[in-house]
């Protein structure tokens, strides 16, 4: 591992700048900000931890992760049904600067957060965890030792520019995050990122309480765009897709909405839910097991056994799942007006038939419809937007004409506030061990 002193000097040396340029989309001195990023996080490693240490702080071994966070491009709610989707690696992501201890003790402290501390000799589910990011530490570690890889103890200091409740899983960047400070420091990064990607998944589902799909987890970890099909969703089959917002002279931008995602567990739990309710009628667990042609063949019984809503989120589904493979052969054969064409389908799908665009439980909070009705004037048929990730609050995500992209940054953040529209960069690693060692050369 470098020291302190050692990874610094590697940073500012530039020695990095290739991996940074395939992690931000920038080079040159566009990369200064990211440099001094680095610096700063190890800086504060060495602030919060350095007491730990008998070296002096300079000599303390370090090792720094970073994670993208992720854009869902096809396949809005398919992931928990096994079903297709369309996802990529962004150029926000979570930063991590960690080393290993000989206590049996994981202490991570993130930036504008409390610091939490876990101990290894019990990992067990906490009920006073649940929903916390304790869990996801004492999770992680729980996981990897259920595959016989025994953590033991580092100390961590994480940053993230990850939005946090935007859609683009800050949650799954910094759970992927954990997997990967593991994998390297206890496995010797023996592990796939698909199978990093797998453990953070059960971690949320079995230790922070939340009933997710896969798809943040993967594109997370896998980075770059990738299709992912999650027939079984122990063994994801995936391959990456090529995707160049430029070259084909857009630019890709998620507007924040300023929704509130208080209290919005259970219009997220619901959707699943009444999916699988959908598929029990047919004799299946997820619908993506479930025949098709059955489901419509049987609309009046299900509808009285699951409600119109249930079937309205099943019929999004099945439209969703199949436009997946067609988005990925329109990217493919360079028909990218077909490909804008989809993503608009889609988000009209959400928008209809899924209804995950406000809680009809607080309908005068309509954050993400009225960005979609500001995208929509702007764009004026031109590119493409929709509902960004779980819904109800958060994102829109929007192509816009390359040439037109200030303008409208600029008027979506006249409506929504200062900072509100984020042009984004595709990423092409997700999670990424960035300084040398013998097993990461």
């Amino acid at each position: 591992m470098y020291t302190v002193a050692q990874a610094k000097a590697y940073i500012a040396g530039g020695a990095l700048d290739a991996r940074l340029e395939g992690l931000y989309g920038c080079c040159g001195e566009a990369l200064a900000p990211y440099r001094t990023r680095l610096t700063d996080a190890v800086d504060a490693f060495v602030q919060q931890y350095g007491s730990r240490f008998a070296c002096p702080p300079d000599e303390i071994p370090v090792q720094i992760f970073s994670v993208s966070g992720r854009t869902e491009l096809g396949g809005n709610h398919t992931d928990h049904q096994h079903g297709r989707v369309l996802a990529a690696g962004v150029s926000l992501d979570v930063i991590a600067v960690a080393s290993p201890v000989a206590e049996p003790v994981i202490a991570v402290k993130s930036e504008g957060y409390p610091e939490d501390v876990i101990s290894t000799d019990d990992l067990s589910v906490q009920e006073n965890e649940i929903g916390r990011s304790a869990a996801l530490i004492r999770g992680t570690a729980a996981l990897f030792a259920e595959r016989n890889i025994s953590v033991g103890g580092f100390v961590a200091y994480t940053t993230s520019s990850v939005l946090k409740g935007s859609g683009l899983s800050s949650s799954a960047a910094f759970e992927v995050m954990l997997g990967a400070v593991c994998n390297h420091f206890f496995a010797q990064d023996a592990l796939s990122l698909d199978t990093l990607a797998i453990i953070a998944q059960g971690v949320e589902n079995r230790y922070f309480g939340k009933p997710c799909g896969l798809m943040d987890q993967m594109a997370c970890a896998l980075g770059g765009v990738v299709a992912i099909d999650f027939a079984d969703p122990a063994k994801p089959v995936w391959e990456q897709v090529t995707l160049d917002f430029a070259k084909e002279g857009y630019a890709f931008c998620i507007i924040d909405t300023g929704g509130d995602h208080a209290d919005l567990t259970d219009d997220y739990a619901a959707i699943p839910a009444e999916m699988k309710a959908v598929a029990a009628q047919l004799g299946a667990a997820v619908l993506r097991d479930a025949d098709e042609d059955a489901f419509r063949a049987n609309l009046p019984a299900i509808r009285a056994a699951c409600g119109d809503r249930a079937v309205m989120r099943a019929i999004h589904f099945f439209d969703d799942n199949n436009r997946v493979p067609k988005q990925i052969a329109a990217l493919a054969e360079g028909r990218f007006d077909d490909y804008l064409r989809m993503v608009t389908e889609s988000g009209r799908s959400s928008l209809a038939n899924l209804q995950n665009i406000f809680s009809c439980r607080h309908p005068q909070q309509q954050a993400v419809t009225l960005t979609l009705a500001l995208c929509e004037r702007f764009l004026a048929g031109r590119g493409a937007c929709r509902v960004h990730g779980g819904g109800f609050a958060g994102t829109v995500q929007a192509y816009v004409p390359a040439e037109e992209c200030e303008a409208f940054r600029k008027a979506m953040d006249s409506v929504l506030g200062e900072g509100a529209c984020h042009v984004l960069n595709i990423r092409r690693e997700g999670a990424a061990v960035l300084l040398p060692s013998a097993y990461n050369p």
